[in-house]
């Protein structure tokens, strides 16, 4: 609770599955690493259901998960019971005076946020959109913000990007661990439209016949390496665009939530990565295509985004929140 010596414990308040997607369980998994590797005790309250591979982000880091109850004296309870220390807040749904509450029971609150905090009260908020810190905030505390803070997990750090590779270039479509928007099909679609060659890996929960030069593979652990492998990915303006900044890898960009139109106009506008708009349609086919067609076009995509991630902003963060408790 604030005011002790050093926190003994963190509490991680996130969900993930087919409707929420996988985006905030990954960015906390990453601020978790951190404090994990700095001796602080790390679990997870939420529900993460309809993904095996956003559960098996946990288990494989031997970080526990326990079911959280809807109402925030009930959150604070548990965070009570579980001798926490402070509480990390990731999600869209939570009722609004959640951290208010854990605040009155003396827990810390960092509160992650894509833009508007949606009333929620903390010590402390991170936003770690791109361009965040030149953004007003509605509320007179503490904010983190912009890509310095971006979270990324050790799988991610460990990696570089191989360099281009031969006359046929391989791109990898995915749209985060759970393809919330159902949009892989269509957009594997639109790239066997271009009539480009190429040779594609499409990361799909729900398998799929896409034929031509495309394989379909579920959600692996191997994304930081394919990722690395490519001369360009597809997807979405999700948590995974730190990822690819950090690595310097040509992109091209939709989105398929409100939220992530943010990270998308803002990347686009730099020439960080290429704008497909935000449907498979032949405006987006055409971008592909041009892609396909220009390795220059591409490399210069990456090239302006490579540096905008420096892949420290975990540790950042966890100073930061490890200095409110």
């Amino acid at each position: 609770m604030i005011g002790t010596a050093h926190p003994a414990r963190v509490g991680f308040r996130c969900d993930a599955g087919v409707r929420s997607g996988a985006g905030h369980l990954v960015r906390c998994v990453a601020l978790a690493e951190e404090l994990a590797a700095r001796d602080v005790g790390v679990v997870f309250l939420g529900d993460v259901s309809g993904s095996e591979w956003a559960r098996a982000q946990l288990r494989e880091r031997g970080f526990p998960l326990v079911p959280a109850p809807p109402e925030p004296a009930r959150l604070a309870a548990l965070a009570c019971e579980l001798r926490l220390d402070a509480v990390v807040l990731d999600s869209y749904d939570l009722p609004a005076e959640t951290g208010a509450v854990l605040r009155d029971a003396r827990f810390a609150v960092l509160a992650l946020v894509d833009g508007d905090p949606l009333g929620q009260e903390a010590d402390l908020y991170l936003d770690q959109n791109l361009g965040a810190e030149r953004r007003p905030f509605p509320l007179p505390a503490r904010r983190l913000a912009g890509a310095g803070y971006a979270l990324l997990r050790d799988s991610v750090r460990r990696h570089t990007r191989a360099p281009a590779g031969g006359e046929v270039p391989e791109v990898l479509c995915f749209f985060g661990g759970t393809d919330s928007g159902g949009v892989a099909p269509a957009w594997a679609r639109a790239l066997t439209a271009t009539g480009r060659p190429f040779r594609g890996t499409v990361v799909s929960p729900a398998p799929f016949e896409a034929g031509g030069p495309i394989t379909v593979i579920p959600p692996t652990n191997r994304l930081p390496e394919l990722m690395a492998g490519a001369d360009l990915v597809v997807t979405a303006a999700g948590s995974a665009i730190w990822e690819l900044l950090y690595l310097g890898v040509p992109t091209a960009l939709t989105w398929v939530a409100d939220n992530q139109r943010i990270g998308y106009e803002e990347l686009v506008t730099l020439g960080a990565a290429a704008g497909l708009g935000g449907a498979a349609d032949e405006a987006g086919t055409c971008v592909l295509a041009r892609l396909l067609a220009d390795p220059a076009a591409r490399e210069e995509h990456g090239r302006r985004g490579s540096g905008l991630v420096d892949g420290r902003g975990r540790e950042r963060v966890a100073d930061a929140l490890l200095d409110i408790c």
